[in-house]
């Protein structure tokens, strides 16, 4: 097992990643002051039949716990099953000293840490990632729900008491899960710089490749890229937003087609290569966007939906959290590894965005 220090401005956690993760959990639990008084664990129906059982083994049998399961899927990351969860909570009698666990993928995490960050203003909680996309999002404490209007619009900034990777959670994952969450890896790749990437197109033929060393390497590469930037940056109020990279575009495509239409990684693959294509337009330069979307083919990403509209991706854009005054803000790559938030103006994306919906 290897711990990972998580450093942001308001708090400092560990995360424990390897084949014996969750055997730490008890003793986290333990030693958290003031003492927990109980423990509400928040899954999903897939996970909660898989692990659930093995996770509860694994916390002390003096202290009450709780659990709560919604449907499998991004639609459950929704106002009415954070109502619900609230609505359990309280009828549990769940207190300020008690402890919420987020046993699942991003889903989950994000769900979870929404309902800590908000009952009685705030209590805490325990990222218990299920997925390889939650190496992204259970570092850092961003918590969401989303909105028919936008994804990850309603949430928070609450950072977890620690996060537990308990690697042979993912055996059981499906092949568009681990694609899904390679997605944000080889985002991670981008905003690293040439090192990491070279590697992964080296050392990562398939998914299969994935196992053992090659699995725990990829993901404390990524979660190292990830901790550096929110160590600068908690509230993304500047280099924090380099890891929104690809999903300007990807979560509006997320929510046009309807929330878990599409995994959240396919879409940032998208959303990628549609950034490369807008920074070469706007800094007039090549990037080689071939070479990402050689490396995507390799593992059967998808290409964009034909008959998605450019308008209406467009209004989903302006109402991603980067985007201010009604106009699209996207993260550009001005080099490998070098990131920038930039305006961009309506006829340039638009431009942009018809002929690369069009396969052109």
């Amino acid at each position: 097992m290897v711990e990972v220090p998580i450093k942001t401005a308001s708090k400092e956690y560990p995360l424990f990643i390897g084949n014996d993760a969750i055997y730490s959990l008890s003793d986290v639990i333990d030693g958290l002051t003031p003492r927990v008084s109980s423990v509400f664990i928040i899954s999903e129906e897939t996970v909660a039949e898989l692990y659930l059982e093995e996770v509860r083994t694994n916390l002390q049998d003096s202290i009450p716990v709780y659990h709560y399961v919604v449907p499998s899927g991004e639609a459950s990351k929704s106002f009415e099953n954070y109502y619900e969860c609230q609505t359990f909570a309280l009828q549990s009698g769940l207190d300020r000293n008690s402890i919420i666990l987020a046993l699942g993928g991003g889903v989950i995490g994000d769900l979870a840490g929404f309902v800590a960050a908000t009952y009685m203003r705030g209590i805490r909680f325990i990222q218990v990632p299920t997925t390889l996309l939650a190496h992204d999002s259970a570092v850092g404490g961003k918590v969401a729900v989303n909105h028919p209007l936008g994804k990850n619009i309603i949430g928070a900034f609450h950072q977890p008491e620690a996060v537990i990777y308990h690697l042979p959670f993912l055996a059981t994952l499906p092949v568009e899960e681990w694609r899904s969450g390679y997605g944000e890896v080889i985002k991670h790749a981008y905003l690293s710089g040439e090192e990491f990437l070279s590697w992964l197109e080296k050392e990562v033929s398939t998914l299969d490749d994935l196992k053992d060393e090659k699995l725990l390497h990829v993901l404390k590469e990524g979660i190292n890229v990830k901790a550096q930037i929110v160590a600068k940056d908690e509230k993304e109020s500047n280099v924090r937003a380099f890891l929104n990279f690809g999903h300007t575009l990807g979560h509006a495509i997320e929510s046009e087609l309807g929330y878990g239409k599409i995994t959240h990684g396919d879409a940032v693959a998208i959303g990628m290569v549609f950034a490369l294509r807008m920074s070469e337009h706007v800094y007039g330069k090549d990037l080689n966007v071939s070479r990402l979307q050689a490396l995507l083919e390799r593992f059967d990403y998808p290409t964009i939906d034909c008959s998605l509209d450019a308008h209406r991706l467009m209004e989903k854009m302006k109402k991603d959290k980067k985007s201010y005054e009604h106009t699209i803000h996207m993260v550009l790559m001005k080099e490998l590894g070098q990131m920038e938030v930039r305006k961009v103006n309506d006829e340039d994306v638009l431009r942009v965005l018809t002929t690369f919906i069009k396969g052109e």
